[in-house]
């Protein structure tokens, strides 16, 4: 199945059967954070389709964008402990093995950055996943790790849903009224 049909297939599953709704924005945006398994799933695409289903739907705004957010948090929170855990150990497990200038890009942002790097890497698609893991790596203490964490998920995760769920709603009622 190609990217528009996972996203299709996604939509419609969540039109559906949207009581899953939560549940489903929150592992798809606890994918897209996680280290490895990020670059596997085509979580922000699906999350910025998904946000137009809010109002589609009459669904609620803050569970889902709070649901985003705590999955964004999730997967950074866990990716941090996996750096801090195994260490250098981190370059040979897959996909990382394959892949050593990914890690390297992380490693660069992290050391120019710092915290701040954290928040931000969220923000750049190649950096989501390995500046946590970096930031594990290198032993950054938790609680400012914690705070550049739960920031940036929550910026995020509204930066995801909201275009679908505020910006075309608007525009529509601006074009058509």
């Amino acid at each position: 199945m190609d990217l528009d049909g996972i996203i299709s297939v996604t939509l419609a599953f969540i039109r559906d059967h949207e009581h899953w709704t939560l549940l489903l924005v929150f592992i798809l945006a606890f994918g897209e954070s996680l280290a490895f398994l990020s670059l596997l799933l085509p979580a922000t695409v699906i999350l910025l389709a998904a946000g137009s289903l809010i109002p589609e739907l009459s669904l609620s705004f803050t569970p889902i964008w709070l649901a985003a957010a705590a999955g964004a948090w999730l997967g950074d929170w866990i990716s941090w402990l996996v750096g801090h855990h195994y260490q250098d150990r981190v370059r040979q497990m897959w996909p990382l093995r394959n892949h050593p200038a990914m890690l390297a890009r992380g490693e660069r942002f992290f050391a120019r950055w710092g915290t701040l790097g954290v928040f931000f890497g969220r923000f750049l698609g190649p950096l989501r996943a390995t500046v946590p893991l970096v930031a594990g790596m290198c032993r950054m203490r938790a609680l400012p790790f914690q705070l550049a964490n739960i920031l940036s998920a929550m910026v995020w995760a509204f930066g995801m849903l909201a275009p679908g769920a505020f910006g075309l709603p608007w525009l529509t009622r601006l074009v058509g009224g």
